[in-house]
């Protein structure tokens, strides 16, 4: 299988080599608008060099694209209206209504997308799934879905990430959805900006919660911060009648217990994204070239992903206003 990967920063580097690596992949073929990018994963890995984006799409049979996010629509659409199939790293595009214009665009053709939520490949978060479809934890009450960084990124990156729940919450957004099978109806979100000045000079906050209202009632609470000094934590809690179980409890958890002889968690506390869900990367582009061989559909489509970023419009516009709001107030219909 013959599969291009446009964008070699930091998460399309560490993709390439996860391509190279795949048994399914034979060509991998990469672009990137900074020439020694292209070079060094070219001599580190045989990766074949692409001049163009019309020559990357005619060459290979399915594309992974991580460029930056002003770039996504443009690629996404420019592989389905070559008939390529495409993996793209969340988000679709800059906002949500932007994305379902995408959304639009894209269900008018046959060509699979894939978007990148790579924590539905999780192996704690499919477990967790399996556990609430299954009706082994009875009536679900509450889920609680954490993401906290150790460090925030760049402010150059802050200052044009849209915010920490277009940027980072919408992980936790898009699980919610995944592991309940149901919609939000309701946000309520709030925050404090402590840290560094380029939070509050744009709008923005370091530290958040939201509070999810799904349309059978169970509560969700999501929970982030740019400041997490031990390490980097993503949980996920789901409690219901019955039992209650977690994704994430293991021992490179990086809390600190204060209980008198409690040693666990006793391993080396995770440090980033990539530490954290190397396996779930790998298992997501192995996915994705199953997409692209024609034996499954998308297991994240453009439609999760535009639902994810409504989610996270409302919960910022809840910031901004200090109110509850109704995904109904910001989402924008998709033109049939």
């Amino acid at each position: 299988m013959r599969i291009g990967l446009i964008g070699l920063g930091r998460i399309g580097a560490f993709h390439a080599a996860t391509l190279a690596d795949l048994s399914t992949v034979d060509t991998l073929v990469v672009a990137d608008a900074v020439p020694a990018a292209v070079e060094k994963v070219v001599a580190a890995l045989g990766a074949t060099a692409a001049g163009s984006l019309e020559e990357l799409l005619a060459a290979v049979d399915g594309v992974v694209v991580a460029a930056a996010t002003d770039a996504h629509p443009k690629l996404i659409l420019a592989a389905v209206e070559a008939g390529v199939p495409v993996f793209c790293e969340k988000p679709v595009a800059r906002d949500a209504a932007e994305a379902a214009d995408v959304l639009r665009r894209v269900e008018a053709s046959a060509v699979p997308v894939q978007i990148g939520y790579n924590r539905r490949f999780d192996a704690g978060v499919v477990a967790a799934r399996a556990a609430v479809i299954s009706g082994e934890l009875g009536r679900l009450h509450t889920v609680r879905s954490t993401t906290m960084d150790p460090a925030p990124p760049p402010a150059g990156y802050l200052a044009g990430s849209g915010g920490i729940f277009r940027d980072c919450s919408v992980h936790d957004f898009d699980i919610v959805r995944f592991v309940t099978g149901r919609e939000v109806v309701e946000v309520y979100a709030t925050g404090c900006a402590h840290g560094d000045p380029v939070f509050a000079a744009s709008g923005d906050v370091a530290t958040a919660t939201a509070v999810l209202t799904l349309d059978d009632g169970t509560l969700g609470v999501v929970s982030n911060t740019r400041y997490h000094g031990r390490g980097y934590d993503v949980r996920l809690e789901l409690h219901g009648s019955l039992d209650t179980v977690a994704a994430g409890l293991e021992d490179r958890l990086p809390v600190r217990s204060v209980e008198p002889g409690v040693t666990f968690p006793a391993g080396r506390a995770h440090q980033s994204f990539m530490d954290r869900f190397g396996p779930a990367y790998r298992a997501e582009l192995a996915a994705f070239t199953e997409v692209v061989a024609g034996t499954r559909p998308s297991p994240c489509t453009v439609a999760d992903a535009v639902e994810a970023g409504w989610i996270a419009e409302a919960c910022t516009l809840s910031l901004r206003e200090h109110r509850p709001v109704r995904l109904e107030e910001v989402r924008t219909p998709t033109p049939a």
